[in-house]
């Protein structure tokens, strides 16, 4: 965090990024998000905050998918 900065980190100690989507699968940050975060203002944390609801949305019907090929015919 920068030393004024009031946004925190959206990071939950899942740090593992996804070669598909290229997402961290806790925070679904990209790794340059991840990298450049200590040293985005206010406004670009913002930024990156907002595209996150999107990505959860996307994340979860991946994995729904991916669920249902590794088990066919069973419901999730």
């Amino acid at each position: 965090m920068t030393p004024d900065s009031t946004i925190k980190s959206p990071c939950i100690n899942v740090c593992r990024m996804n070669a598909g989507t290229g997402w961290c699968e806790g925070c679904l940050r990209t790794i340059d998000e991840i990298a450049a975060w200590g040293a985005l203002n206010d406004q670009l944390k913002r930024e990156v905050l907002a595209l996150l609801p999107k990505r959860r949305r996307q994340w979860r019907v991946l994995r729904a998918a991916a669920a249902l090929q590794a088990a066919p015919g069973e419901t999730p």
